[in-house]
């Protein structure tokens, strides 16, 4: 079986030791349930509902102080400047980017991130308990922690004004955007500055502000490594997300949209090319030589029937796909696809259905690259306050960079398998939380009527998604009492026997909101004229 075939369906967890840890099991702390939502959650997705005691104590035990002999083994960038661009409403700051200009004209950029391991030690409570949850969820009321707060959100987090230590990627880089060496390294740093994605992006687009000049010769470089990228075959899906307002009884009161923007995009690039860097440092070796056993994460190519698949689908609403060729002839063709759906009613719709012709990204032992964004090598190392690949990865990097053998690749492979589970597992539950808060902001609203554009058909009824707040209901098929309807597969809807009317896929629909269902997270609408 060839790499790419074993990773077309991702194999089950057996949760097993991680540095002769013991044994792990997955745990669901049902503590007193903050709202309704929590207590499904909890049980729907074996969410934990708190930190155990036992972690917490053993947070609140660390000691904090970086000694001279530790700032005496790790390089010193406390005066070069450096700073955070993050979310308004984040807490933990895992990485920083810090930038000089050399004599040479060349730049030296730092990817900082947040030394997680220097901190949590392997098979101890707290790195049992991160094991266990493998990453942070994100639920629109509230967000679940990977690690206990005194880590994620003081003693690990890069704040401002206070020296952190870090393990960094250091770039040389000429202003055309070439990387002309790099180095990984543990460091201290001290950021001058936090800055959010909207104070970023005010600098970028008026020239001025704290910092200005560092933060505009950073995003001049990323545009480079951007383009670069998408030249190469990288895939560009931007999905907007959906973000709510919300009271202090957790009742969402607004829903708006958030949009990537080149501040976002700032910090990508920079994130992808130290986590490229350091998949690279490890994976690539010389012919003959054994690779050591690394974490990388994978994106296998498309199947190329869901790519005639899609083909066939978007040619119902006058758009061309590539499914076959080479690989950047292909995923240009996705690119010039996701390009002009933009602002198109139909957006959303061929945006997922492009998205789920694709492979999922997953954790492996078996690097066969990524696909999306067409590296051959890549891993997660950016964030080891939410993800537990990245502390994987941190932890074998020290060991292989300080000459230590290689780890076992039996027992990564199967933490990889846990880490990709429980990836899924939030994933689902962040989307479920999304759904919840979406039939709960509508809860109010029956009676009422809005446009939409149907985005699913099925046998029983058709789905329309609002397109003011991307809130999705179903049409009972039995409520469309003006004819008889059935299911046309082929054609993506449903018609009329008597009349033809057709309700397609991507049609603009009128429909009134008849009654929500939180414990099924279902909306019911009715069509108008």
């Amino acid at each position: 079986m060839t790499k790419k075939k074993k990773h077309k369906k991702q194999k089950q967890l057996k949760s097993k030791k991680f540095f002769k840890k013991e044994n792990v099991k997955v745990r669901a702390d049902h503590s007193p349930k903050k709202s309704r939502q929590s207590g499904e959650d909890a049980v729907e997705f074996k969410l934990p509902e708190k930190y155990p005691e036992e972690a917490e104590a053993e947070a609140a035990k660390i000691d904090i102080t970086i000694t001279d002999d530790e700032i005496a083994r790790r390089l010193d960038y406390r005066d070069v400047v450096t700073f955070t661009i993050d979310p308004k409403d984040a807490k933990d700051f895992d990485d920083a980017l810090s930038i000089k200009e050399l004599a040479s004209g060349n730049y030296e950029v730092g990817v900082h991130i947040a030394d997680v391991t220097h901190y949590v030690k392997p098979g101890d409570v707290i790195d049992k308990e991160a094991y266990s949850r493998a990453t942070s969820i994100y639920l629109v009321d509230r967000t679940i922690p990977m690690l206990p707060e005194k880590l994620c959100n003081m003693v690990c987090s890069l704040r401002p004004d206070e020296d952190k230590l870090t393990y960094s990627v250091i770039f040389e880089m000429t202003p055309k955007g070439e990387v002309k060496s790099s180095k990984i390294t543990k460091a201290v740093i001290r950021s001058n500055r936090r800055f959010t994605y909207e104070d970023a992006q005010e600098i970028i687009e008026s020239g001025n502000g704290d910092y200005s000049k560092e933060v505009l010769a950073l995003n001049n470089l990323a545009k480079i490594l951007r383009d670069k990228r998408f030249n190469d075959g990288a895939i560009s899906f931007e999905r907007v997300e959906v973000r709510f307002e919300i009271d202090e009884a957790g009742k969402p009161i607004n829903v708006w949209f958030k949009e990537a923007k080149e501040s976002n995009n700032l910090v990508e690039e920079f994130m992808l090319l130290a986590n490229r860097t350091v998949a690279e440092t490890i994976g690539k070796v010389k012919k003959g030589d054994n690779p050591k056993t690394f974490v990388y994460r994978i994106h296998d190519e498309p199947d190329k029937f869901q790519l005639h698949n899609l083909s066939d689908f978007i040619s119902k609403f006058g758009y061309k796909l590539k499914p076959d060729g080479e690989r950047t002839e292909v995923s240009k063709s996705i690119n010039r696809l996701l390009s002009k759906v933009v602002g198109t009613r139909e957006q959303n719709l061929i945006e997922t259905i492009t998205l789920r012709s694709m492979a999922k990204a997953i954790y492996s032992t078996d690097n066969i690259g990524h696909y999306g964004l067409a590296f051959d090598y890549y891993t997660h190392f950016t964030s080891p306050i939410r993800r537990y690949p990245d502390m994987m990865v941190h932890r074998l990097l020290c060991n292989y960079l300080n000459g230590g053998g290689s780890a076992n690749k039996k027992e990564f492979e199967e933490y990889c398998n846990h880490c990709s589970n429980m990836e899924q597992n939030a994933t689902n539950a962040e989307r479920a939380s999304i759904k919840y808060k979406q039939v709960e902001f509508m809860a109010d609203k029956t009676g009422q009527v809005f446009t939409g554009v149907i985005s699913g058909v099925t046998e029983w009824g058709i789905y329309v998604e609002i397109i003011s707040n991307k809130c999705e209901g179903m049409v009972p098929i039995r409520t469309l009492d003006d004819d008889y309807y059935t299911y046309d597969e082929k054609n993506y809807c449903i018609s009329g026997k008597r009349t033809n009317k057709k309700y397609t896929l991507g049609d603009e629909v009128n429909v009134m909101v008849e009654s929500t269902n939180l414990e099924k997270k279902q909306l019911t609408f009715a069509l108008v004229p």
